[in-house]
């Protein structure tokens, strides 16, 4: 299992931050102060989900536009069929925990 930790201060909401957890490529959202952490991946064509835009809870691919949840990973439209991953979010105290199993 790997976990990384971040201050809740570095991610205000309607922000995003990507990481690197064990190797993969993680993005961490902060949705009117509820965090979720997704593939950092859009599975379409590779496009870096981090570098996309944020509106409420969903991102938008920066290459070709596909959006996904980022509470569910779930496709709301775009070129792929395929959802992202999701990771789970623990908030201790002032900092978040994302993990991988």
């Amino acid at each position: 299992m790997t976990d990384v930790v971040l201050d809740l201060a570095d991610l205000p909401p309607g922000t995003m931050k990507t990481i690197d957890l064990g190797g993969t490529e993680v993005v961490v959202a902060n949705v009117d102060g509820a965090c979720f952490a997704f593939g950092g991946i859009c599975p379409h064509e590779g496009g870096s989900l981090g570098d996309g835009e944020l509106r409420g809870a969903v991102v938008t691919c920066p290459w070709h536009g596909a959006r996904f949840d980022v509470r569910t990973g779930a496709v709301i439209d775009g070129y792929t069929p395929e959802p992202v991953p999701v990771f789970e979010v623990r908030t201790e105290g002032e900092q978040l925990r994302v993990i991988c199993r």
